[in-house]
């Protein structure tokens, strides 16, 4: 078999055992369920998403094989610089489960915002994450206003308005 193939027999493998996991127990939060608590290891830190009550939160869990995830980064960093200071932030959770695979998707795709990293990947059965990305809007409050799954340009038009919505329209 070509070395290529293989590779991406691989990622196919890697990427089916990790929906299959994340599937199992995982139960999908509804809009205005309290979002869970983490603490995770982050680049700079602890990332408690509890820190961020009061800031409006678009929560990404993502992967360094995810083709949409890669597309995803740049309109994060976007929005990122764009409402900060309206008190919104991005909060990205990697699912990878080695860190050094993460962090050379972060050097080919800078992240200007959060990053935690959860190669367990705990945080994403307590958010019902059934595929990649998956991010989740949350209130102020830490109330979750909406979940949506993959990334697609065609989006992001649509994220744009709720995270305007979320921040109260400014």
């Amino acid at each position: 078999m070509k070395r290529s193939t293989l590779s991406t027999c691989r990622v196919a493998l890697f990427a089916l055992v990790l929906s299959v996991g994340l599937s199992a127990n995982a139960h999908a939060l509804d809009k205005g369920d309290k979002a869970p608590d983490f603490a995770l290891p982050g680049k700079t830190g602890v990332v408690k998403l509890s820190d961020k009550t009061g800031s409006v939160v678009y929560l990404d869990f993502w992967a360094s094989w995810c083709g949409p995830c890669r597309q995803s980064f740049p309109w994060m960093n976007q929005m990122q610089a764009k409402y900060k200071a309206k008190g919104f932030q991005v909060v990205a959770v990697n699912l990878d489960a080695k860190t050094g695979d993460a962090m050379k998707f972060l050097a080919q795709v800078p992240a200007e915002f959060t990053v935690a990293f959860d190669p367990k990947g705990q945080t994403p059965r307590l958010y019902g994450v059934k595929g990649m990305p998956t991010s989740f809007l949350i209130d102020r409050n830490g109330k979750v206003l909406l979940q949506h799954v993959g990334f697609r340009p065609a989006d992001k038009e649509a994220l744009e308005q709720q995270i305007l919505a979320a921040l109260g329209g400014n």
